[in-house]
């Protein structure tokens, strides 16, 4: 672990040399037994903070944000219709699906409620069934190639992609490369303020991440963030943090390879957003 380079790359010419302590992330990777990777990208200059950045990582449910921002920019683009209603067949269902299994007998949901229940719950058949009205997970890949991210791959369809065998790359990312398509996402000019809106929103009302970055946050702040979890002790949290009076900061927080409990796991998680919180906060004061 000792290894992993540490960086703080800065994506523009006037972005400043922030460093993130090196010791206490290798600290909370010995505590779990864990493979870390960390990006938080500043919106205010682009500075990138960032552990084990370029590796990559298994996506598990965090791919699911993505897959709604693909369907947000064809509502923007007049191919798809957040109202339109897919119907849901007992065949579709597959392990964790809280709120589409409901849903067999009554003519299904609407794309929009099927993103609301895949990112605020992670129901796993609506994020199938997202996947299906893209054209399936190369067509998630493709789109997100339009969007300069060269690294981001999805391969495969709930629930298989939470397989996360270390070493296959298949359905993974890199803390950059998902750190920076967030950014294109949430804030940036990929999708039009309505679709802004809705991706923030439905992050806003995630139910899965309590135990996680959202542990550590300052009451003062706000997340919007999505969970993910799979084989090999796979435990993740993306988000955008608001900050008061500042821009907001992209974060990205994968955990693989762990034998860990769920909830050391989780607080490894937690550990990872306070460390980042402080050094937000030094940084404010040093202003």
């Amino acid at each position: 672990m000792a290894a992993a380079a540490l960086a703080c790359l800065p994506l523009g010419a006037q972005a400043a040399d922030k460093p993130l302590s090196a010791s206490a992330i290798q600290d909370i990777e010995s505590e779990v037994g864990a493979r870390i990777g960390v990006t938080v990208l500043d919106t205010a200059d682009g500075t990138r903070f960032s552990w084990r950045g370029n590796e990559r990582f298994p996506m598990s449910s965090t791919f699911k944000v993505l897959a709604c921002g693909h369907l947000l920019s064809r509502v923007d683009e007049g191919q798809e219709s957040l109202s339109r209603k897919v119907a849901i067949r007992p065949a579709d269902l597959v392990t964790y699906s809280p709120i589409t299994e409901n849903h067999t007998q009554d003519g299904g949901l609407t794309l929009e409620a099927l993103c609301h229940a895949t990112i605020t719950t992670s129901d796993n058949t609506a994020g199938n069934l997202i996947l299906d009205t893209l054209g399936g997970p190369a067509a998630l890949t493709a789109y997100l190639r339009r969007l300069d991210d060269d690294s981001t791959r999805l391969d495969r369809r709930e629930t298989a992609l939470n397989e996360a065998t270390p070493g296959d790359p298949r359905d993974t990312t890199t803390p950059h490369a998902m750190a920076a398509t967030l950014q294109r996402l949430l804030v940036g000019d990929a999708l039009s303020e309505p679709s802004r809106l809705a991706l923030q929103g439905w992050m806003l009302a995630n139910t899965t991440g309590d135990d996680k970055l959202r542990a550590a946050l300052p009451d003062d702040w706000q997340i919007a963030d999505k969970t993910g979890g799979g084989g090999y002790g796979t435990n993740n949290d993306v988000a955008i943090l608001w900050p008061p009076l500042r821009a907001p900061l992209i974060v990205a927080v994968y955990l693989t390879e762990s034998e860990a409990e769920l909830a050391a796991r989780n607080a490894a998680i937690a550990d990872v957003g306070r460390l980042l919180v402080k050094e937000v906060l030094e940084d404010e004061a040093s202003r």
